[in-house]
C-alpha cells in the first residue's frame, strides 16, 4: 500500500482541487467501510488506504512534501497521525460527512430518531386484457406493521424505560479501528438510547410485528411491462414510531396467445391459406374488442403486414390508441391426396408454359444465385 501513488488510490488527477480529493475519498470511504462490507479483507485494505491518502493529500504541507518528494517525504507522519492531526484539509469533518450517511448520524453523536420503514415491491402478474383495459386487483402481502400493544416502542404499557448504561442514552459507541475512531449504532440499545426494562410481550420489544395485508390495486388502463404503481404508506412500518415506507406494485404482462405488444401497438402473425393468399379474400381476425374483417388482396406474400387503425393500446401516457398489425403466413397445403397432387401438378405445369413469371421473389433469386455461381465457383 505504502508504494501506490496516492493520487492514483484516490482517482484523481495531480491538479485535482481539495474539493475533488474530498469528493474521491467520501465516494470510496462509503463503498469499502467495513461496516458495509463485514469480513471483506480486500474492502477494509481499500478504505485504510483510501483514508492514508487523504489524510496526506488534504494537508497542504503534507501534500507538498509528497508531491516534491514522494512517500520518502513523509517522513513516516502518513496513517499515524489519526483524525486530530489532520490539520487544514478538514479530515474530521470529512468523517463526520461520511459516518452520517453510513451509520444515519454525524461524529458528534445524538440519539437514534425515529425512522421511516422500508419501501417494499410486489410483482404483480397480469393478463394483456387487463393490463390494456384497467382493472382493481386484490393483492396480499407480508410486511411489518407497527405493533399497536405497544404502539411501536417496544416496552409494555406503563413500563420504565431505563437510560442505556452501555452508551449513556446516545444511541452511538466509539470503537477504534488502527488509526481510525469510529462512532457506530450501540449494540445494546441499537442507537435507541434507551434500555427496556419490560419489553411489550407481543412484539418482544421490537416495536413491530410480522403481518400481512389485503389491498386493493387500481391498475390504470394502458399500463406495460415495468410500470410501476406506488401505493402510499403501505410498505413496512417505521422504526421508534417512525413513518410506514411505500409499496410499489411492479407491473409484469404475461404471454399472449395472440398478441404481441410492441408500444402502444399489437402484432399478431396471421395464417392465411394458399388459395386465399392468391385469389384474395376476406379472414376474421381477433381483436382486444372483438372479431373484425381483414381484407386480403390477390397475389399477397408471405409477411405482408397489414396495419388496422385504432385496434392497438392506448397507453397511459397517450390519448390516441395505436394500431393492431397483422403479418399473414402464407400457409402450404398438407395432407393431400392423390387427386388433390395431380391437380397442383398440372397447376404447376400450366404456370411455366404460360410463358410469364408467376414467382417473382423465386425468379429473382434463382437469377443471383446463378451469377454467384458464375462469378465465384466458375
Amino acid at each position: 500500500m505504502a508504494n501506490r501513488d496516492y493520487y492514483e488510490v484516490l482517482g484523481v488527477s495531480k491538479g485535482a482541487s481539495k474539493d475533488e480529493i474530498k469528493k474521491a475519498y467520501r465516494r470510496l470511504a462509503m463503498k469499502n467501510h467495513p461496516d458495509r462490507n463485514p469480513d471483506d479483507a480486500d474492502a477494509e485494505a481499500r478504505f485504510k488506504e483510501a483514508s492514508e491518502a487523504y489524510e496526506v493529500l488534504s494537508d497542504d504541507q503534507k501534500r507538498q512534501a509528497y508531491d516534491q518528494f514522494g512517500h520518502a517525504g513523509l517522513g513516516g507522519a502518513a496513517g499515524g497521525g489519526g483524525f486530530g492531526g489532520a490539520g487544514a484539509g478538514g479530515f474530521g469533518d470529512i468523517f463526520g460527512d461520511i459516518f452520517s450517511d453510513i451509520f444515519g448520524g454525524g461524529m458528534g453523536g445524538g440519539r437514534q430518531r425515529a425512522s421511516r420503514g422500508a419501501d417494499l415491491r410486489y410483482d404483480l402478474d397480469l393478463d394483456l386484457e387487463t393490463a390494456i383495459g384497467g382493472d382493481t386487483v386484490e393483492i396480499r402481502i407480508p410486511t411489518l406493521d407497527q405493533c399497536d400493544a405497544c404502539d411501536g416502542s417496544g416496552a409494555e404499557k406503563d413500563s420504565p424505560v431505563d437510560t442505556c448504561p452501555t452508551c449513556q442514552g446516545v444511541g452511538q459507541v466509539r470503537i477504534q479501528q488502527g488509526f481510525l475512531s469510529i462512532q457506530q449504532s450501540c449494540p445494546d440499545c441499537h442507537g435507541s438510547g434507551k434500555k427496556i426494562r419490560n419489553p411489550c410481550r407481543k412484539c418482544g420489544g421490537e416495536g413491530r410485528v410480522q403481518s400481512s395485508k389485503t389491498l386493493s390495486v387500481k391498475v390504470p388502463p394502458g399500463v406495460d411491462n415495468g410500470d410501476r404503481i406506488r401505493l402510499s404508506g403501505e410498505g413496512e412500518a417505521g422504526e421508534m414510531g417512525g413513518p410506514s415506507g411505500d409499496l410499489y406494485v411492479q407491473i409484469n404482462v404475461k404471454p399472449h396467445e395472440f398478441f404481441e405488444r410492441d408500444g402502444n401497438n399489437l402484432r399478431a402473425n396471421v395464417p392465411v391459406d394458399m388459395i386465399t393468399a392468391a385469389l384474395g379474400g376476406e379472414i376474421d381476425v381477433p381483436t382486444l374488442n372483438g372479431k373484425v374483417s381483414l381484407r386480403i388482396p390477390t397475389e399477397t406474400q408471405s409477411g405482408k403486414t397489414f396495419r388496422l387503425r385504432g385496434k392497438g393500446v392506448q397507453s397511459v401516457r397517450t390519448s390516441a390508441p395505436g394500431d393492431l398489425l397483422c403479418k399473414v403466413s402464407v400457409e402450404t397445403p398438407v395432407n393431400l391426396n392423390a387427386k388433390q397432387k395431380k391437380l397442383l401438378e398440372e397447376f404447376r405445369d400450366s404456370l411455366e408454359n404460360s410463358g410469364r413469371s408467376h414467382s417473382p421473389a423465386t425468379s429473382s433469386w434463382l437469377d443471383k444465385a446463378k451469377r454467384f455461381f458464375n462469378e465465384h465457383l466458375g
